[in-house]
């Protein structure tokens, strides 16, 4: 699990010659900049899948209701349909206009 470091984190005293992976952050953080280690390190997608799991309890409730295996494969079907309609009727439609 990536947790970022705080804004005002500093480099541990043996960062120069054994780095932590929290100094690695820290360093690539001073280096590229925060966004760029986002991207980088992969801590946008565990966002977007933090997001998207609480937009499900959200909209469709915690799970699952069935106890069956086919029940809840079922189920989750249909839900992921319902989020996957949703976002598509709330996605604007885009034209190049030149």
């Amino acid at each position: 699990m990536i947790v970022p470091p705080r804004a005002d984190a500093v480099l541990s005293a043996s960062a120069k010659t054994e780095p932590s992976q929290r100094d690695r952050h820290i360093q690539a953080i001073i280096g590229k900049g925060r966004m760029a280690w986002r991207r980088g390190s992969g801590y946008n997608q565990r966002a977007r899948v933090e997001g998207q799991s609480a937009r499900w309890k959200q909209v469709i409730g915690d799970w699952p209701r069935f106890h069956g295996d086919k029940a809840r494969a079922t189920e989750v079907a249909i839900a992921a349909q319902v989020l996957n309609r949703m976002l598509d009727l709330g996605r604007p439609n885009s034209l190049c206009v030149a």
